[in-house]
């Protein structure tokens, strides 16, 4: 065991120092060998599992190899630790340390102590040249960079103490490129005060004036200095901090002289006032540097400074500070926050009837508005359960609801809904217009409102956040889509904005573009959502938006949809956006009457329509126009899955209302290389082992989900090219199970699917090769060009020197005897359709005319029991074709195991086989034993595209009169070739000659 041991009382330094090594000596682990600083004990609270940190009396000491120390020298330091040290197997001891004043007691094989403002400086310096060396990339973790960063940050004050080195910079400079999170340092740095800055601490205290405006904080102060104080930075964040303000001025007036900087000073020289002002703010929207521009300052929008002269100190420092109170957006409104349109009921509704409709939305509580739409009241969910507790369900629930109400209106502003409702303790606050219920704020709205400003303020969505996301993607959103497309987007928000809705672009075009590592992302398929917000007369705002657009963009076609309050813009092969579907809805939310059944659909908003989609990487928004144009809406931590590469359902029931869902999280989770998380796996079995599909189907006739979209689902799988991860997938979920009860992916199954899958890329292998694939036109072509070639001489020459013709025939015949017996030969070792590879096609291979993916699902349709086959497709709503193939698979398969050995030359096997489709061949072939599979596969490579060597025409030319007998002379001619009784033309001539005479 190598240990590294940090000095009791640990500061981040030592700790940094610490992880350091372990990077440099896998497998090493970190001993806190006496407690830790507070900030260090809060840091580690969140983040220990990043670190390998091991419990002082968790280690066996007769394991020790090594021991290294960090940040001091000296034994006492390390308290009951410090025996270790005696331990007679440890051979190796190292000390890094930077206090070169401490006497070293510790009898050290490697010693490192140098004149750097942080012991982790020499750690990084040696990470830095380890990476420079090795030929492989080497990358920090950003956890590892950031604990590292923090040690030098604390122990040089962030380069301000006298012992901070240029060492220091370069170390923390490296430790930024690696990703060392900026947002974690300066939660935990705290940068010590001089004694001089402490005093001014207290003074600024002492005369800090402050403001409350929109619910922020806001505070400036004066200090005047007999000359420039160093560290007024430092001072300026102590303050913040302590005065828990939002944004601060801090101005420091002195004296400064001309010749200030020159040795020879004069007594008389003219001495003027400087004014230094440091300005910090949290608040968004603020912009410091702008706001110091004019006076010839600058920085960052949060942090900024000035130097001016020959100014009123607090004159000047007023009127920035009015100035930065200009700046300060306006907090959220009602409307911004509140959804829309209310659930509302009548208080003459029972108290039956009231809690079915907070079943079937899921709400806490429901509004009570009169005949005239005025608010008379609210129930809430438990109102109600109190009074079914008392059997009083058949009771209006005018006699149980609140009738005493707080409203708010519109444009009430969030600081004033959250003290309304801390204050009152009020779970949900009606939005009144007009005397007009437009909307219900609740407290959930109030306290995500509040942690999205929070996180909006710290500048990360995550402490060690992977995948950076800007605090609005609409600078990302407009980088990567073509210009055309962007303007389409802004038009449609500003037809939005102007009929007073505000628009989204929802699901898997956000995924994507969050995702997207490249510069250009091509959407093919966007959905935009309008949220109304102004009642059951803008159910149609998706509908109204599309048409609006349709007129401006006459090229597209426009879809309508009124049942589900959608509409869809499509353009194909145009010259600005290529093949685009636009998919524009009314934000709705949804309700399954029973399980998989087809939903109800009602205008809502935007929560609600987000809460309603399968997953939570595709339950995220991001606001089109203004207000907060670009702002992403997650109101179900859909980053952090997207981050964490899972697949999370949105609530537990998911599945059980839309079975198809299970499909799609496999299919995602697939295409993404995601996981699906261990809760919503738990969630699919559950569904699945209720059996509640196949009793829904046996109880209501029918389950929408399990047809037409549950095909759907299943297309999207069997034709993607990774079909074979995600049925393998499904299979082990039991999914199959969703088509049939009895499906399951079993040994048996998965090799027909093979052995298919070998089928279809042998045909393809072929098709590249020969440059055909199922075109037999080519096929005759080159037949007919073959017998061109043949005919050297004219009919009636053929015809009248017989004796030659059958001399050269025999001749061909027994080479064609020959040839035939070696190929047989080789057949006979190898399996048409073997387990191991396919043959290559000896001739081309016959039409198949349905897609790939129809094919496979009817191989798994076709393992089912006779009796379910057709059922099952006619469920699904396959092709007619397709559910006869199926119906009658069983027959033929019987047919063909009676026949198939019967059959000893190949025109036997033609003639047994040609009345058969080409699929059901196939299907029949997966189903039987490998040498029923050898002369279905012989039929289909060498013998189903041969044609006879002469024609009806050929016939008549050699003098046969058309009638019913060329059929029967053709099919002897082809039984004849197929056999090998013939090689050529003219062999073909003889034995028509011999069979057929002319009289």
């Amino acid at each position: 065991m190598d240990l590294v041991l940090c000095h009791t009382t640990a500061d981040f330094d030592a700790l940094g120092a610490a992880v350091g090594l372990c990077v440099l000596r896998p497998g090493s682990r970190i001993v806190l060998t006496g407690g830790c600083h507070p900030t260090v004990r809060d840091f580690l609270a969140l983040h220990r599992d990043e670190y390998p940190l091991i419990e002082r009396r968790s280690v066996n000491p007769q394991r020790i190899r090594s021991i290294t120390i960090v940040d001091t020298s000296q034994r006492d330091r390390l308290g009951k630790a410090a025996e270790w040290l005696d331990l007679p197997q440890v051979s190796e001891i190292a000390v890094f340390d930077h206090h070169l004043e401490a006497h070293s007691d510790i009898a050290a094989t490697v010693t490192q102590i140098e004149a750097v403002g942080a012991s982790t400086t020499l750690i990084v310096e040696k990470l830095k040249n380890q990476a420079e060396k090795s030929d492989t990339p080497f990358r920090l973790l950003p956890s590892e960079a950031t604990v590292m960063a923090l040690g030098i940050h604390v122990d040089t004050g962030s380069l301000t103490f006298e012992g901070a080195t240029a060492r220091d910079a370069i170390a923390l400079a490296w430790l930024m490129e690696q990703g060392a999170s900026l947002g974690v340092i300066a939660e935990y740095v705290e940068p010590g005060l001089s004694p001089q800055l402490q005093d001014l601490l207290r003074e600024a205290l002492n005369n800090l004036r402050s403001e409350t405006l929109h619910g922020y904080s806001i505070a400036w102060v004066l200090l005047s200095t007999e000359s420039y104080v160093p560290g007024l930075s430092s001072l300026a964040s102590r303050l913040l901090d302590l005065t828990e303000t939002d944004a601060l001025l801090l101005g420091n007036v002195y004296k400064f002289s001309e010749n200030e900087n020159n040795r020879n000073i004069d007594p008389e020289s003219p001495v003027s006032n400087r004014l230094t002002i440091i300005g910090r703010s949290r608040i968004e929207g603020t912009n410091l540097s702008e706001l110091f521009k004019p006076l010839g300052g600058g920085g960052h929008a949060g942090a900024a400074s000035l130097a001016t002269r020959d100014v009123d100190p607090l004159l000047t420092l007023n009127q920035l500070a009015d100035e930065l109170k200009a700046q300060i957006p306006h907090p959220p409104t009602a409307r911004e926050l509140m959804s829309s349109p209310v659930r509302s009921i009548r208080p003459e509704t029972s108290v039956g009837e009231a809690h079915r409709i907070l079943l079937r939305y899921g709400h806490s509580g429901l509004c009570v508005v009169d005949a005239d739409d005025r608010l008379a009241g609210i129930i809430s969910r438990r109102d109600i359960d109190i009074a079914l507790h008392h059997g009083f369900s058949h009771a209006p629930v005018k006699g149980y609801m609140t009738w005493q109400l707080k409203t708010i209106a519109p444009d009430t502003l969030l600081p004033e809904i959250e003290s309304l409702m801390v204050t009152y303790d009020i779970g949900r606050l009606p939005v009144l217009e007009n005397g007009q219920l437009v909307g219900i704020v609740t407290r959930t709205d109030v306290l995500r409102e509040l942690h999205q400003q929070k996180a909006r303020d710290r500048g990360s969505n995550a402490e060690f956040s992977n995948c950076a996301v800007p605090e609005s993607v609409e600078q990302l959103l407009r980088s990567r889509i073509s210009p055309e497309l962007w303007q389409l987007l802004s038009i449609a928000a500003n037809i939005a904005q102007n009929r007073g809705w505000q628009l989204y672009i929802v699901g898997g075009a956000v995924r994507d573009l969050l995702l997207a590592t490249d510069d250009t992302l091509a959407l093919t398929d966007i959905d935009l959502v309008v949220d109304g917000k102004c009642g059951s007369d803008d159910s149609g705002a998706g509908v109204e938006l599309a048409s609006s657009l349709q007129k401006l963009y006459p090229e597209s076609r426009l879809d309508v949809h009124g049942q589900f309050q959608t509409a869809a813009l499509l353009w194909h092969k145009d010259s600005a956006f290529g093949s685009l579907w636009v998919d524009i809805a009314t934000a709705r939310t949804e309700f399954y009457p029973y399980p998989a059944a087809n939903p109800e659909v009602e205008a809502s908003s935007i929560r609600q329509d987000l809460y309603r989609r399968d997953f939570t990487i595709n339950a995220l928004a991001v606001r089109l126009g203004v207000p907060r144009s670009g702002e992403l809406l997650d109101f179900f931590c859909g980053l952090l899955d997207l981050e964490s590469k899972q697949i999370r359902v949105l609530h537990a029931n998911s599945f059980i209302e839309d079975p198809t869902r299970i499909y799609r999280a496999v299919r995602f989770a697939v295409r993404l290389g995601f996981e699906i998380e261990p809760q919503t796996e738990g969630y699919i079995r559950n569904a699945l082992a209720s059996g509640i599909y196949y009793r829904i189907q046996g109880e209501n006739g029918r389950a929408p989900a399990l047809e037409t979209r549950l095909k759907s689902e299943l297309k999207y799988i069997l034709q993607a090219p990774y079909w074979k991860v995600a049925l393998q997938m499904l299979g082990d979920l039991q999914a199959l199970r969703c088509i049939h009860p009895s499906l399951e992916l079993d040994r048996e199954l998965w090799r027909q699917l093979r052995l298919l899958d070998r089928c279809l890329n042998g045909r393809k292998k072929e098709g590249s090769a020969t440059g055909s694939v199922t075109d037999v036109t080519d096929v005759r072509k080159k037949e007919k060009g073959r017998r061109k070639k043949e005919e050297g001489s004219s009919a009636t020459d053929s015809v009248t020197d017989v004796t030659d013709v059958r001399k050269k025939e025999k001749g061909r015949r027994k080479e064609e005897k020959e040839r035939r017996k070696e190929e047989e030969g080789r057949d006979n070792s190898r399996c048409p359709i073997p387990d191991a590879q396919f043959p290559m096609p000896n001739s081309p291979f016959p039409i198949i005319n349905i897609p790939d993916w129809q094919m496979r699902l009817e191989v798994l349709i076709a393992y089912l029991a006779p009796e379910y086959r057709g059922k099952v497709a006619a469920n699904l709503q396959l092709p007619a074709d397709s559910i006869k193939r199926l119906e009658v698979l069983e027959a033929g398969k019987n047919q063909l195991a009676e026949n198939l050995p019967k059959c000893e030359l190949p025109s036997q096997l033609v003639l047994l086989l040609k009345n058969y489709e080409l699929p059901v061949l196939i299907a029949i072939a997966l189903q039987s034993p490998r040498s029923a599979r050898r002369q279905i596969w012989e039929y289909l490579t060498k013998w189903a595209n041969v044609e006879p060597p002469l024609n009806g025409n050929d016939l008549k030319a050699l003098g046969y009169k058309p009638g019913p007998g060329f059929k029967r002379m053709l099919d002897d001619l082809l039984a004849a070739r197929l056999d090998g009784d013939l090689g050529d033309r003219a062999a073909a001539i003889s034995f028509l000659a011999q069979r057929y005479p002319q009289a």
